[in-house]
């Protein structure tokens, strides 16, 4: 079979866009690994770290009076701590390297300009966006991880998965069989509600993560046994909405599972979708009754924000023709509700 420049140009992008989808949930992970660290101010400056591009190993490599020169720029004291000060550092070269992929993604995506500009001009956006996280990444350090602008960049780093996820989906959805479904209108209310609810649970989530950062403070980890005890309310809200969370994917699954193919892409990805809610569920539980293990707080806030990802692809798929104005995309199947 016959390949056409324009077949290898829609691989390479198709393969550069998953790729660059991966890294941002991976750069999401090492985000709440430096959240649940306390390494968000283990560099005092942006975008050098003390001063240096390249950070010291040992406080014997900075200046005597380093806590004079680094804390004449913020409000609180600086201290060195090498394992906070390289987390960090570490976060900051994968976002570089997360910009340059989205940078390769868009260089990849100017062919698209004669055949469908919305992929090569989300692939700009997610690029402006990227750079635009960078400036707020400064002004997250500059601020000393005020809880306004720590949520800011967060809910920036799932738009940005969205742009990504819609670029990525549109270049491929001709090369996926979908199947009319019933019901849809229906099932499209029930998927923008539960999606709506999910991001407002994240929201909710950062709050809990603020009030934690407070107990933290006052507790130290000495008093880890007794962080949850002192999140108050919002903990609460945040773990009885968990419940209502569970039940709308539930009922998003056994609608799907009577308007749509058991063998469809669409099925498939919903049930994907219970699973990792059910992960997630299961990793604040772990959170709660077992003294917020390290590991878990980043786990929690991945699986978060890839289930709000696979909402996303939903409703694409579902939407389709709508969403990426092209025709003729499902079969004439239909599976009676």
């Amino acid at each position: 079979m016959r390949h056409t420049n324009s077949d290898t140009n829609n691989r390479l992008f198709q393969k550069l866009a998953l790729l660059t989808v991966v890294v941002v949930y991976v750069l999401i992970i090492i985000g709440g690994i430096v959240r649940s660290t306390g390494s968000g101010m283990g560099c005092p400056d942006w975008p050098k770290c003390f001063g240096s591009w390249v950070p010291p190993t040992e406080v014997s490599e900075l200046p005597a009076n380093y806590q004079e020169i680094f804390g004449a720029k913020l409000k609180g004291e600086v201290e060195f701590n090498v394992v906070k000060t390289w987390t960090e550092y570490l976060n900051r070269l994968f976002g570089v390297f997360t910009g340059l992929l989205i940078f390769a993604t868009l260089l990849a995506s100017i062919p698209f300009l004669k055949r469908d500009r919305p992929i090569f001009y989300m692939s700009l956006l997610a690029f402006l966006l990227v750079g635009f996280q960078g400036w707020l990444g400064a002004k997250v350090v500059s601020s000393e991880l005020a809880p306004v602008m720590v949520t800011l960049h967060m809910l920036l780093a799932i738009v940005i998965v969205f742009v990504l996820i819609y670029t990525m989906a549109r270049s491929y959805v001709g090369d996926v069989q979908l199947v009319e479904i019933k019901k849809k209108t229906f099932i499209n209310k029930w998927l923008i509600w539960t999606l709506i609810l999910s991001l407002v649970q994240v929201l909710l989530g950062t709050q809990v993560r603020e009030v934690m950062d407070v107990a933290i403070k006052e507790l130290g980890e000495a008093g880890r046994n007794q962080w949850i005890e002192h999140l108050g309310v919002k903990f609460y809200i945040h773990r009885s909405y968990s419940i209502l969370l569970f039940g709308l994917h539930v009922g998003l699954l056994y609608w799907l599972r009577k308007a749509a193919s058991q063998s469809g892409i669409i099925y498939k990805l919903t049930l994907a979708l219970l699973v990792m809610v059910i992960i997630e569920i299961a990793t604040g539980i772990i959170m709660a009754y077992w003294s917020v293990p390290a590991f878990a707080q980043p786990l929690h806030l991945t699986l978060a924000t890839i289930a709000l990802g696979l909402q996303f692809v939903l409703l694409l798929l579902i939407n389709a023709e709508v969403v990426f104005n092209k025709r003729q995309l499902f079969t004439t199947e239909n599976i009676n509700a």
